[in-house]
């Protein structure tokens, strides 16, 4: 990483993470088939995979189902209706996807920086959720180019992308507020004075009313405007919980012996207070260097995911806190006294991520849960 030029070599060595991390991926997923005889689409359409298939095939039949936004299983019933897979869609999807997000990353993380956080973004050890019919890449992609161009001052695309990452999960909500930091406090390129920032702002009601419609939809189909929630507390646990409490029921699921007949499954719950703690670090860290919106981004999704019955899904949450891995490369590429230790750190804190990463995906190819 000492070695990381700025210019023309930082396109090809993005592509290069980019080809190298998800040639890693393929050949666990290829592994797996050999080592277990599971045929392709068993291994790719684990966990929430199969819903967002049923949903892609049937429509919102199954009541629970509501928890999903409707963007992902769109797409892949339009890959349906010409005759496409809809499983190898949705790899397809999420591939393409993980290319876009990690291009944005390398933008916000500009020369040197944004190489090394888009490196370590695309060997994350979650990173399996970026390449199987999941929600992370297209999200990410989505919310990244937004920020990107939001913070170039171009608000109308800005709004359109947004729009994008708010027909794909509930996240888009949190995006559209940090998106409203950023338009308010005026940290991005053009024009900072207030009424420039205003109109900024109201670019937003464009993304606002992708979840408006599909509150009215369920509000139409279900019965309720809180469908959306309902569903997401009936089946996954996921009501209104105060933060300690969330806190007490996780730690119950991380104790040595806690689901004896299922080992993994406290390791997991392990990796997600990890997660929350690392998220909690980066809201701090970009309060203290005063980069409001980016702690807003970050801030607003470790107060949700600790505000359920316990704290799930935050070990996939990370790939979407852009600010971490910035700050991550940031400190990789920074220049002094300490830079070779800092290197020395980063490398070693890659290893462990590569090696998680095969960890994680192999859970999630056997259809062990993986958060």
């Amino acid at each position: 990483m000492s070695h990381v030029r700025s210019g023309d070599d930082e396109p090809r060595l993005v592509v290069q993470a980019w080809l190298g991390s998800r040639l890693l991926l393929a050949l666990i997923f290829v592994w797996t088939l050999w080592s277990t005889h599971t045929g392709w689409r068993e291994a790719a359409g684990n966990w929430d995979v199969a819903h967002f298939l049923r949903i892609a095939r049937d429509g919102y039949a199954v009541t629970n189902e509501a928890a999903f936004f409707p963007g992902l299983p769109l797409l892949l019933r339009a890959a349906g209706a010409v005759g496409l897979d809809m499983t190898a869609a949705g790899i397809v999807i999420s591939v393409i996807g993980s290319a876009f997000a990690a291009w944005a990353v390398w933008r916000l993380g500009g020369p040197r920086v944004g190489v090394v956080a888009a490196a370590l973004w695309l060997f994350a050890p979650t990173a399996v959720f970026t390449v199987v019919p999941y929600t992370e890449s297209l999200f990410a992609a989505f919310a990244f180019w937004a920020w990107v161009r939001a913070r170039e001052g171009r608000w109308r695309w800005a709004a359109l992308l947004a729009a994008g990452a708010c027909s794909v999960r509930v996240s888009g909500v949190f995006l559209l507020v940090a998106l409203g930091v950023l338009a308010l406090t005026g940290r991005y390129e053009g024009d900072r004075r207030w009424p420039a920032r205003l109109r900024s702002t109201a670019w937003l009601l464009v993304p606002a009313s992708v979840p408006v419609a599909y509150a009215t939809y369920l509000r139409i189909t279900k019965g309720s405007w809180l469908a959306w929630y309902d569903a997401q507390a009936d089946g996954w646990g996921r009501g209104l919980t105060w933060p300690w409490d969330s806190f007490a029921h996780t730690l119950r699921a991380i104790v040595p012996g806690a689901y004896a007949d299922h080992p993994g499954w406290a390791w997991v719950f392990r990796g997600e207070v990890v997660s929350v703690a690392v998220g909690i670090a980066v809201t701090i860290a970009c309060l203290v260097l005063k980069r409001w919106a980016e702690a807003t981004w970050v801030g607003v999704q470790v107060l949700a995911f600790t505000t359920s019955y316990w704290f799930m899904s935050v070990n996939r949450a990370v790939l979407l806190w852009f600010p971490l891995w910035l700050m991550l490369g940031s400190f990789a590429t920074r220049p002094g006294r300490t830079r070779r230790a800092r290197i020395v750190v980063t490398i070693a804190g890659a290893v462990i991520s590569v090696l998680l990463l095969f960890w994680w995906a192999s859970r999630f190819f056997t259809g062990q849960w993986a958060s």
